[in-house]
């Protein structure tokens, strides 16, 4: 026998319960003055207890507003990217709202404006740019917006007085790995950076930098190499890094990819980790509690992002050019596991 299919509240079901009108239902919904203080008050109680939620298409046609928000994003098939877009997803439902999702075809596009424009044409109340910053890609952006570009917030950017942004402190979190492996007696700490072309892997590039040399530890070019985000990339970085810089008893990887590449070069070549040399990387995905050993890990809040650009855009659509430009910038928490030495 077939289940019983859930049906969604309708106005008509709301009205038939309250025994008024549709178009009462509908004064209630969109706000309207001319609801008496009672039958507001049973009206917004059987919404309530209904779970009835308008749909952002009927709510457009009344009230000319396409609750609709544009985000472009790229590079959806890693992790980080997904978290962050999970987060704007699910806040832009709670809020009402549509999205319109551009993909970038490439990271290094060098100018989005012909995005931006589509997605003005579809008559989008805000847009989230959610891709990266890579070379010039955000600056070029910013310096050719068109004048009647709707409210505009940019993630894992440069701040810019300007314009809203959102970012992790990625500087900060690559300086707590370091220090901590410090605080547990490795003095020889090296790096495995992601692409440099890369805001974050500049930035951690300098985070793991300023660390050593606030403890009076030299950097030298034979102490650190790169790869590019990869588990693959940062096995064979990590083997390279191995060869130049022998005396290297830990590192730290930009990203956990790269960190269970080092993890699974070692497993292949007996160095144990944490006795030989202790591991961190960043990110903190899900599988990087599982690796052997369990992988220590910098963890940075990017579903939270992306719920906090949907809450910061929504305040900049409904105050308009009253709210000035914000610099937001989340804080890292380093999560230890089995490999680095416990302090």
């Amino acid at each position: 026998m077939a289940q019983p299919r859930f049906r969604k509240a309708t106005i008509k079901d709301i009205a038939a319960r309250c025994n008024v009108s549709t178009q009462t239902v509908s004064r209630v919904i969109n706000n309207r003055p001319d609801v008496a203080p009672d039958t507001r008050r049973m009206v917004e109680a059987v919404i309530a207890e209904m779970d009835y939620r308008p749909s952002a298409l009927a709510r457009s046609l009344v009230q000319r507003n396409s609750y609709m928000i544009g985000v472009i994003t790229a590079g959806l098939r890693y992790v980080g990217v997904s978290q962050t877009l999970d987060g704007i997803t699910d806040q832009c439902e709670e809020a009402g709202y549509a999205l319109l999702l551009k993909e970038l075809p490439r990271y290094d596009t060098p100018t989005i404006i012909p995005i931006i424009e589509k997605l003005m044409a579809h008559q989008v109340e805000g847009i989230i740019f959610s891709a990266p910053e890579l070379n010039e890609n955000i600056k070029i952006t910013q310096s050719q917006l068109p004048p009647s570009c709707p409210p505009i917030i940019f993630l894992k950017c440069q701040p810019n007085p300007n314009y809203t942004t959102i970012s992790v402190d990625n500087q900060g979190g690559a300086r707590k790995a370091v220090e901590y492996l410090l605080s547990t007696g490795r003095r020889e700490v090296g790096l495995v950076t992601g692409p440099l072309e890369w805001l974050e892997a500049r930035q951690r590039k300098q985070g793991w930098e300023a660390a050593l040399r606030n403890n009076g530890i030299q950097v030298s070019d034979n102490h650190w190499t790169r790869g590019n985000w990869s588990a693959s990339s940062g096995e064979a970085a990590f083997a390279e890094l191995v060869q130049k810089y022998p005396q290297m008893n830990a590192v730290f990887m930009s990203n956990d990819q790269m960190a269970n590449g080092a993890l699974h070069y070692c497993s292949r070549h007996n160095i144990r980790v944490p006795e030989d040399i202790a591991i961190i990387g960043f990110d903190n995905l899900t599988e990087s509690a599982y690796a052997i050993p369990a992988l220590t890990s910098v963890t940075h809040p990017l579903r939270q992002m992306g719920t906090l650009a949907v809450d910061t855009l929504l305040e900049m659509i409904h105050n308009g050019v009253t709210l000035p430009a914000r610099t937001i910038i989340l804080e890292t928490e380093l999560v230890v596991r089995d490999s680095t030495p416990k302090v």
